[in-house]
C-alpha cells in the first residue's frame, strides 16, 4: 500500500483504529475520522509514533457535509484520488444481546439506521468523485445482517442495510464495493467476547489489496476466504 491513501471512517476504536493502524503500516497515507477530536488526534500521534502517515479529522458519519470535508482533504494527499474506504463508523445503543426489537426505542431504532446505514451511504457517495479507476470499498459487517440472533434489534436491521447499500453502488459504480465479515471481534461497541481487532486488520488490508475485485464486488468477504487465500 506504498503512498496509497485510504480513508477509515470511526478509526478511533476497535477495528477502525486497527485496520487505520495496519493500513499505515504498509505504508498508506491514511486519512482517519471519529466524532471525538482527542480520540483522533491520539490516534494519529500513535499512527506517528510508530513511523507511518495519519492524517485526522473530527467527522461525524451522519452529516454529509463532515464526509464531504473528509473526502476533498483525503484527496489531495495524490493526483489521481483515493485507493480505498473503510467505511467503518457505527453505533451499538444498549449491551450486546439485550436490546430485542420489541422493546426498541424509535430514537435507538432512528440514529442505528442512520449512523451504520446513512453513514456507509454518504460515506460512499462524498468518495465517489475522488476515488481513482482502482479504487475498493470496504464495508465491515457481520453474520447478524444475514442470520437472526435474538436481542440484537436494529443493530442487526442496521447492518443488514448497510449490505445493502455496499450492493447498490457495487452494481451501480464502476468500483468494488463490498463486505468484509471478520467474526466475532472484541470491540467497545460488540463486547468482549471474540478475536483482537488487531488480529483482523490484516484481513482488511487483504480486501483492500490481494483479493480480487470480482470477489469482493457486491460481495461478503469473511474468514474462510481471507484464510484459504493467504494458508
Amino acid at each position: 500500500m506504498d503512498d496509497e491513501t485510504a480513508v477509515v471512517t470511526g478509526g478511533t476504536d476497535g477495528i477502525g483504529r486497527a485496520v487505520a493502524r495496519e493500513f499505515a503500516d504498509a505504508g498508506a497515507n491514511v486519512v482517519l475520522c471519529a466524532r471525538d477530536a482527542d480520540a483522533v488526534a491520539e490516534t494519529v500521534e500513535a499512527i506517528e509514533a510508530d513511523g507511518g502517515t495519519a492524517t485526522g479529522i473530527r467527522a461525524d458519519a451522519r452529516d454529509e457535509f463532515d464526509v464531504e470535508r473528509l473526502m476533498e482533504t483525503a484527496a489531495r494527499f495524490e493526483a489521481d484520488g483515493i485507493d480505498c474506504v473503510v467505511a467503518n463508523a457505527g453505533v451499538y445503543h444498549g449491551e450486546t444481546g439485550e436490546t430485542p426489537l420489541s422493546g426498541e426505542s424509535y430514537a435507538a431504532f432512528d440514529d442505528h439506521l442512520r449512523t451504520n446505514a446513512r453513514g456507509v451511504f454518504a460515506t460512499v457517495s462524498e468518495a465517489l468523485p475522488h476515488l481513482n479507476d482502482g479504487a475498493r470499498v470496504l464495508v465491515p459487517t457481520g453474520s447478524v445482517a444475514r442470520e437472526p440472533k435474538p436481542g440484537l434489534g436494529s443493530y442487526a436491521v442496521s447492518k443488514a442495510a448497510a449490505e445493502a447499500v455496499a450492493r447498490g453502488f457495487a452494481v451501480d459504480t464502476p468500483y468494488a464495493v463490498g463486505c468484509v465479515d471478520p467474526g466475532m471481534v472484541a470491540t467497545d461497541l460488540s463486547g468482549p467476547q471474540g478475536r483482537d481487532p488487531a488480529e483482523v486488520a490484516p484481513m482488511f488490508r487483504w480486501a483492500a489489496t490481494e483479493a480480487a475485485a470480482e470477489d469482493l464486488d457486491g460481495n461478503v468477504l469473511g474468514l474462510r476466504e481471507w484464510r484459504s487465500a493467504t494458508r
